[in-house]
This record gives C-alpha cells, structure tokens and sequence, in this order.
C-alpha cells in the first residue's frame, strides 16, 4: 500500500507527492484518494489531464462525483483562483495608491517576527523529512557531541 500525503497549494501543478502518487497508482491499478477536488488543483487542464490519465481517484468530499462533476468543479475552482488573484491585486493596488508602503520590513512588528518564526519551527519539526535527522540528532546529544559536532555531521549525510 502507498500512503503519501501531500500539502500544497492548489495552484501549484509541479507537485512531486502528487505525480509519485499518481504513478503509483497507475502502475499497481489503485485508486487515488482525494481530499478536496479542489485543493488538488485549480488549473481546470490538470484535472482534466488526471481524469484522462487513465488513474482512478475519489474525491472524499464529492464521494458520488462523475466526470461531469468533476469538470465543472475544476472549472470552478479555476475561476475562484483567478477571482482571488484579481482581487488581491485590486486591493493592493488599492493600497499602495493610498501611500501604504508594501512590503517594508518596517510592517513586521516583534509579534508578527514571532508568528513567523514558531510557524517556521513548527514546519520544520513536523516535516517527515527531518524526523531521521532529529532522532539522529538525539541520539548523538545523548552520546555527548556538541550541537556544532552534530551539525557537521547531519550536513556530511546530507
């Protein structure tokens, strides 16, 4: 069974979980579960393109949906992203034409430095990728090798 879990952006169509789960799922006859129709994409081609691809797949919050629905929703979802994108354009145009400055790190207050910094940490010690580096790096710890030590040798096993 090949379980991956990808969270990304809709918009994005270069998804390498997705593409391997797709494959996966071609190569062994499975279906693919999705979540959301449309947090798989908002670019109407590529769902189009997965529904021709020949790989099954369910969409967990339409379980009924047929390729009509599908299609439709796909060219929903496309047309809310386009929507979104205008809008903020709009509104930030709208900003930037009343004197507002965008983008200057003057805007980041110590609290919003903060937030970032915690999301950022949280991202990190969630990400499936470090969990063998950090259990590496524990291990080591306990051993007695100095976090600059450990550094080094986490970077040689890149």
């Amino acid at each position: 069974m090949f379980n991956s879990t990808q969270i990304e952006s809709g918009r994005k169509n270069q998804r390498p979980q997705l593409l391997a789960a797709i494959a996966e799922a071609r190569r062994v006859g499975a279906t693919l579960l999705i979540a959301k129709v449309d947090r798989l994409s908002r670019n109407a081609g590529f769902i189009f393109a997965l529904r021709d691809s020949g790989v099954d797949f369910v969409c967990c919050d339409m379980p009924d949906a047929n390729t009509l629905t599908v299609g439709l929703f796909a060219v929903i979802a496309q047309h809310e992203r386009e929507t979104i994108s205008k809008r903020t354009k709009d509104a930030l145009a709208a900003k930037k034409a009343r004197g507002v400055k965008l983008g200057s790190p003057a805007n980041f207050t110590p609290a919003v430095i903060a937030q970032g910094q915690a999301a950022m940490q949280a991202n990190a010690r969630e990400h499936q990728a470090n969990r063998p580096a950090a259990r590496l790096a524990e291990l080591l710890r306990a051993q007695g090798h100095t976090l600059w030590q450990i550094g080094l040798l986490i970077a040689e096993r890149g």
